[in-house]
């Protein structure tokens, strides 16, 4: 059992110090996690919120939690996005906090439009240390407790972080491009110990093609990540009816297959329900991941009679 804690506990510090920021499968209807760009799009104030559980039963799997609101703004003739968005992912004994202030510029640009974003905020990293401790994990070749480099504690430590972004909108398509945590920043655990927040590359696009029966759609798309050691893909494509409801399935080669749906219920609200299971050995060894998404869309303005609500839609 020793030898097992143990083994667990190493495979997470090579995934903290290899990580990617936290997996998201919605990823499509909350661009902004991902792309400060992508803040404004719509003409509608968006308040959007994921809870994810990760694989469930699995000892450390943990959770991610993202929330934001964002909403377009105009400066003269100009358009501008404003966003806020914080983040709470928890994976084995590591906590990874976020909050970050969002801006997009925009300008039109050929037959659509090109937004230029920053995001600029803070990013911590927890790890419960005493939690370890309890588990006394020794070998004949290996203390944990005399290793000064692992914490013996909880602790927490905060650094500044930057990321930058490109998002191009036209009639049917769209194509995203950001670089976090540009800056790299590092967190420092005492004397001994610290983090390095590895930069990450996002790339993304999305298609809308209407049926002849215009009440359907297609709407491919695909999110590419990288820190430039490894790469990740997500191949999706969702089918829409009458704008009200829609499924679909996500491709992670040679990792996961992910099944989605959702509806637009009432007056902008809308509910989207992810489910992620394994393609590798993993599969024998939890029940899969589970991902809930909530938002809500609305255009504020003073008088009543004019007031306008529309879910949130991305290509």
């Amino acid at each position: 059992m020793k030898k097992l804690v143990l083994g667990i506990f190493i495979i997470f510090v090579g995934y903290v110090n290899a990580q990617f920021d936290a997996q998201l499968s919605q990823y499509m209807f909350h661009a902004n996690t991902f792309n400060p760009a992508a803040v404004g799009e719509s003409n509608l104030i968006e308040v959007i919120g994921q809870h994810r559980l990760n694989m469930v039963s699995m000892p450390g799997g943990g959770s991610t939690t993202a929330f934001s609101i964002n909403s377009p703004i105009k400066a003269g003739k100009n358009k501008s996005g404003l966003g806020f968005s914080i983040l709470d992912d928890k994976v084995g004994w590591f906590n990874t906090q976020s909050a970050h202030l969002q801006y997009a510029y925009k300008r039109n640009l050929g037959d659509g439009h090109l937004s230029v974003g920053t995001e600029l905020g803070f990013v911590s990293l927890g790890f419960s240390g005493d939690s370890v401790a309890q588990n006394n994990i020794t070998s004949e070749y290996y203390s944990m407790t005399g290793d000064d480099a692992i914490p013996q504690t909880s602790v927490i430590g905060l650094g500044f972080d930057v990321g930058i972004g490109l998002w191009y909108t036209a009639d049917k398509w769209y194509i995203g491009l950001s670089f976090l945590h540009a800056n790299q920043p590092t967190v420092k655990w005492g004397l001994n110990s610290e983090f390095k927040q590895l930069s990450s590359l996002y790339v993304t696009g999305g298609y809308d093609y209407t049926f002849d029966n215009q009440k359907f759609s297609l709407k491919p798309s695909i999110l590419v990540k990288s820190d430039f050691n490894r790469w990740q893909f997500d191949l999706s494509s969702r089918l829409e009816y009458d704008n009200k409801f829609w499924g679909g399935l996500t491709l992670r080669p040679f990792n996961t297959v992910v099944l989605f749906a959702g509806m637009n219920i009432n007056g902008g609200l809308s509910l989207g329900y992810s489910f992620d299971v394994a393609t590798s050995r993993l599969i024998t060894t939890n029940f899969g991941s589970h991902e809930i998404l909530l938002s809500y869309s609305f255009e504020y303005v003073f008088s009543k009679q004019n007031s306008k609500y529309k879910s949130i839609r991305y290509l």
